[in-house]
């Protein structure tokens, strides 16, 4: 790595007790936010927004999550 290499991305923690990862999708825009699901309400805890699939699945690498397993929600 040179002297000017990139900063490694912090991401957001995924969040403890009973959340399961959801990913939510704009129909017109496109745009994508990975949120945690309460299981017991289906109340919405944004996470990061989602730019490309590479930054999902380091986002997934670096909270032990599978990016396949992710359900999209419109």
């Amino acid at each position: 790595m040179g002297l000017f290499g990139k900063k490694k991305k912090d991401y957001a923690r995924f969040p403890e007790g009973d959340f399961e990862p959801v990913l939510r999708c704009s129909i017109c825009t496109g745009e994508q936010v990975l949120c945690a699901r309460e299981r017991k309400t289906g109340k919405l805890l944004e996470l990061t927004l989602i730019r490309n699939p590479r930054e999902l699945d380091d986002y997934c690498d670096a909270n032990g999550l599978n990016a396949n397993e992710i359900e999209k929600i419109y």
